[in-house]
């Protein structure tokens, strides 16, 4: 990698089971940030079955892709069902939460730049 702020978590040009890179624990939510750097970050999560993340709010767009199970993702005030295989795009400087309604994992990335 050419920046040395980079933070990598994973090994380079070896293939890697995404669903399986976090496990499920009881009662938690769970993450782990596959790369950091100042363009970005990717960090897989697993949620326990009713776990959250409570309502905030970040200056940057941030995608999720739901890899196994089913949340709802509340984005300034709307709710949205997602299960295995779905995307939703939380807009920079818009306030989300996201609670699994099952057990639940997904890959956020989040992009730095800021929203205009």
């Amino acid at each position: 990698m050419s920046n040395d702020a980079d933070k990598l978590t994973i090994d380079g040009a070896n293939p890697e089971l995404l669903v399986s890179m976090t496990e499920y624990q009881k009662g938690s939510v769970v993450s782990r940030t596959l790369l950091q750097n100042d363009s970005g970050t990717l960090t897989i999560f697993s949620f326990d079955e009713g776990q959250a993340l409570s309502e905030h709010t970040v200056p940057y767009n941030a995608f999720i892709q739901v890899l196994d199970g089913a949340a709802e993702i509340t984005i300034g005030g709307k709710v949205c069902q997602v299960k295995t295989g779905e995307i939703v795009l939380m807009p920079g400087g818009v306030p989300h939460a996201v609670k699994a309604v099952k057990k639940f994992k997904m890959l956020l990335t989040m992009f730095r730049k800021k929203v205009a």
